[in-house]
């Protein structure tokens, strides 16, 4: 068992907890939601090269990306100077289209945003 660390209830978390009585009940909601979460980024992302990769950090370095900026990621490509060795643009921007929202969140949260 971890200790107790204090965090702070942003909105998503007091809108995934609201419906909770106690704090028994409030930690239940919040390990199944990041155990659940975890299960996504394990079996979710998509094969991305070296120039790919450092593409998408070039377009994620504005920081932290909400959901709708996610799913944006193919027209950030597409409207994006890069000038990254070894890029094929086109299919990065493939694959980003081809990819679900979660394989998206994967590709985000392993690049560090």
């Amino acid at each position: 068992m971890n200790k107790k660390t204090p965090i702070y209830f942003g909105p998503p978390l007091v809108i995934l907890t609201e419906k909770e009585k106690n704090t028994m009940e409030v930690s239940g909601k919040l390990n199944r939601a990041a155990e659940r979460y975890l299960e996504i980024m394990r079996q979710h992302s998509v094969d991305l090269t070296a120039p790919e990769q450092q593409c998408l950090l070039k377009a994620c370095e504005a920081g932290y990306l909400a959901p709708y900026e996610i799913t944006e990621l193919a027209y950030d490509v597409r409207d994006g100077q890069f000038d990254i060795d070894g890029l094929d643009k086109e299919a990065l921007i493939a694959k980003l289209e081809a990819a679900s929202f979660a394989d998206l969140v994967a590709i985000v949260e392993s690049l560090g945003y």
